[in-house]
This record gives structure tokens, sequence and C-alpha cells, in this order.
């Protein structure tokens, strides 16, 4: 019995070495994202001459202008700026705009806070969160590695009605407000509620929130009445989708659609996240059958890919097999979405760019210029669209407000540009420089940033951190 005792002890010695042998091999992988491997990442102080600015306080754009950055802030915005002893940087006459923010993504590695740079990306709102995320918030918050911004939520918080192996199934009120403390004491940013959640929990959550002053996002729960979410608490509700699928009863209703864009009126409290793209990619998938070989699923996560993209491709490849009229339907809904867009924009709800990238087949960070192309289809000024993206995310949370605008005292998370995204919204794709938190990085940089991230070989590794959450979270 001892020998037996001490083979599994053993046994379990070796298994565990092999996974930290896996981890640190993944993470020696990711070290071209360390400041000291990234050219020009220490240089955070220059003047940026030459540039046209888009500030996003305002619709208008401060011609040939000078920009004074030190230390990743934004000190000055004037016509002339005389300075010994500081490097100067010519924006040839270029565009300089706040840098994009994406309010709903899931990270899976550190290979895509590369690829959201590449595309612009210099902030994100992580709404899956997992213990791995906080050590990534860690990194990022010590400029161990270059990164955008990066926010996360706890767990997603549901019922057991709802089991999954990715949610946290609360039983009671009580639970619900001891895991919210405990998100709040290990550094979680917000707190998400999904799908499945009671009143009596539903309120505990609000309840407990605004006393660990944690902001809620929500994935609406159809366990209560869709306006119940209209709660100051809750700084923003997701998905167009479920618009349709709880409060119209999974109809393209307008009659009823009116109704639910004067409660937003009414409610005075909140953003509306769409994730448009998301769902976009469902009727993706149903006309393309090759799209799980599409080349730009190289840049996906290979554990995402492998279950999930596999697993959604599957599922709406055989729900055409038995009813083909679902690539209408499906359709039909998007093109609903776009309509449910235009009227909580004509409201004056406040609309933030968001993908639901990470998942299924929706890429990190080149889907944000999808979703912004969405949004001009529902009839947003091209103004108004980089504000979705931008000063309209940065005044979600609070601790997001030192970013989505360029001026003074603001973070340096910027983009340039060749040409004017106020006449032309798809100039933002494939930014030549993007700064975060003022260090500069060429396209060059942002090209090798995705290139390391195609087909990156990190499975298992992935797959032990998503192992790790279902033990810690439990």
């Amino acid at each position: 019995m001892k020998r037996i005792f001490k083979i599994v002890i053993l046994f379990i010695a070796l298994l565990s070495i092999g996974i930290l042998i896996m981890l640190g091999i993944d993470a020696r992988k990711t070290r071209y994202l360390k400041p000291e491997n990234v050219a020009h990442a220490h240089m955070n102080s220059y003047i940026i001459k030459n540039v046209n600015v888009i500030p996003m306080t305002q619709d208008t754009i401060l011609r040939n202008k000078m920009v004074y950055i030190k230390e990743g802030i934004i000190q000055d915005i004037t016509d002339t700026i005389q300075m010994e002893g500081i490097t100067v940087i010519d924006g040839k006459n270029k565009y300089l705009t706040p840098g994009l923010i994406d309010m709903h993504v899931h990270v899976w590695d550190r290979y895509e806070l590369g690829i959201y740079l590449s595309n612009g990306v210099t902030a994100v709102r992580n709404l899956w969160g997992m213990p791995m995320h906080l050590r990534l918030k860690k990194a990022v918050n010590n400029d161990a590695i270059i990164s955008p911004m990066f926010y996360t939520t706890g767990p997603k918080l549901t019922s057991p009605e709802f089991a999954s192996d990715d949610n946290l199934e609360l039983t009671s009120p009580e639970q619900a407000k001891k895991k919210i403390i405990s998100f709040k004491n290990r550094g979680y940013d917000f707190i998400k509620t999904y799908y499945g959640l009671t009143e009596d929990v539903f309120d505990a959550v609000i309840e407990q929130a605004a006393v660990s002053d944690m902001d809620i996002v929500s994935h609406p729960t159809p366990k209560v009445p869709y306006s119940y979410h209209f709660h100051p608490q809750i700084k923003s509700i997701e998905h167009a989708e479920d618009i349709v699928q709880q409060p119209l009863d999974y109809t393209l209703d307008t009659l009823k659609l009116k109704a639910v864009v004067s409660d937003f009126v009414k409610s005075k409290s909140g953003a509306f996240s769409p994730t448009l793209t998301v769902y976009n990619d469902i009727y993706q998938m149903l006309i393309d059958d090759a799209m799980l070989s599409n080349e730009e699923l190289q840049l996906m996560n290979p554990m995402i890919k492998k279950v999930d993209s596999k697993a959604q491709f599957d599922r709406w490849y055989a729900t055409k097999q038995r009813d083909s009229s679902i690539v209408t339907r499906i359709k039909q809904q998007h093109d609903f979405h776009i309509k449910i867009i235009k009227e909580l924009h004509k409201a004056g709800v406040t609309i933030v760019c968001s993908t639901d990238a990470g998942i299924g087949v929706t890429i990190p960070g080149s889907s944000i210029h999808r979703e912004l192309a969405f949004y001009k289809e529902a009839g947003l000024s091209n103004y108004e669209l980089l504000k979705t993206a931008t000063v309209n995310a940065s005044k979600v949370h609070s601790i997001m407000n030192q970013m989505g605008t360029v001026e003074i005292g603001k973070i340096a998370n910027l983009i340039l540009i060749d040409k004017n995204p106020l006449e032309d919204i798809s100039a933002l794709q494939n930014p030549s420089t993007v700064f975060i938190k003022g260090r500069k990085l060429n396209r060059e940089t942002l090209d090798f940033f995705e290139e390391k991230a195609t087909n990156r070989n990190n499975l298992i590794a992935s797959a032990v951190r998503y192992a790790e959450n279902l033990i810690v979270e439990r």
C-alpha cells in the first residue's frame, strides 16, 4: 500500500513539474512583449510634431499641432513647443486619435494582447474573469509587458439552473455577497451578472457590489424583467440579441422595441454594449462551410479554436442541415440588431463599442473594425462611431476615465493613422503607430506581434489555465 501511495505521489509530482514546464515555455514564448524586448518601448517622453489631432472632446480636427508627452501623460497640445534635449517625432501630417477601447472581450493568453495593439486597441474590458486574468492584470499594471490597458470582471455569476463548467453558480444571496467580497479582495475590477440569476440573488449582488464599490456589467437574465437591469450599479447592459430574446420574446417587433428604447431613456443609467459582430459570425458560419479553415482564424487561441470554434460551427452546420431557413432568420435578426442600435442611438442612449471577441470565430483585434462598420450601417456618423470606441467607453467606469480623449492630463494611449477617420472610418485599420501609456510601437513591431500570435502552439498551456479556474473558483 505504501508503495502504491509513493507511486501516486511521484506521478502527481512529475505531472505538476510537467505542467509548470509547459507554462514556463509558454511564458518564454511571449517574452517579445516585455518592454526590454520591444523597440522604443523605453521611451515615453517626447514631442510629436506636424500632426492633426482628433481630440474627441468635440467633432473637430486640431491641425498641424505639436503634442508633448511626458512619462506617458499628455502635457501640452499647441502650435509650437520649444524644448531642449527631448526627442521629436515627425507626425508627417497624419492623424492622431485616442486609442480604441473594446468593451467586451475574452482574453485567453498574452499573445492576444499584441493582436489588439496591432489593431489600434489600447484598452480592453475582459468579461470572463479567471485567476489567470488577475496575474495578467498585475503584469500589465506593473509594466512588465507591453499590452492594452487591461480590466476584468470576476467569474460569470449564474444559477444552478444554468449550470456550466465556466460559470459560478450561486445558490443563495449570502453566497453571492461572500463571492463579491472575495472578488474585490482578490483584485477583480467588476462583477459580471449572467444568464440565470434569480431576483433574490440578483438583489444581493447589486447590494454587495454597491457596498464593495464594484461596478456591474450585466448579461441580462430572463429570471427578472429586462427593465430590472436599469440600475445605477449596472454600468452597461450587454448584447443586442438579448433584447430580441427577452423583452421582444424572440420576435422582431418594432413596437415592443419602441417600449424597450423608452425604458432605456427613462432609466438614465448605464450604457449599451451591442456585440453585433459575434452574432453576425453565426451568419458567417452558416454561409461559409469552410469557415474553420479561414486564414484569419489562425489568430484564435488554439484551445478555443479546437473546442469552442468547432462546437459552434458544428452546431450551426447541423441546424442548417435540418432547416435551411435558419440562414435567412439569422440574417434577419442581425439586420434587426442594426435597427436596435439605430433606435437607441436616436433616443440618446450611450453606445459603447464591444465585440465579444475571443470566442467562437470572433477574432481578437480586427473584430472592432467590423463592429464599427455595423454601427455605420445603423446611421451613426464617423465621429459618433469613434466616440463609441473612445470617449463613450472611457466614461462607463471611473477607473477608465483617464483615457478616451486627446487632451492634457490624459494617458497617452493614442494611434497615428494616415487618413482622416472622420471622413473614412476604415482609416483606423492598420495604424502606422500605436502609443500605449506613451510607449511608441511602429507598424513593423505591430506586425511582428501578429506574426508571433499566428498559429501559436499553446493549447495545453491554455487548457491548464482554464482547469485552474475550474478548481479555484468552485
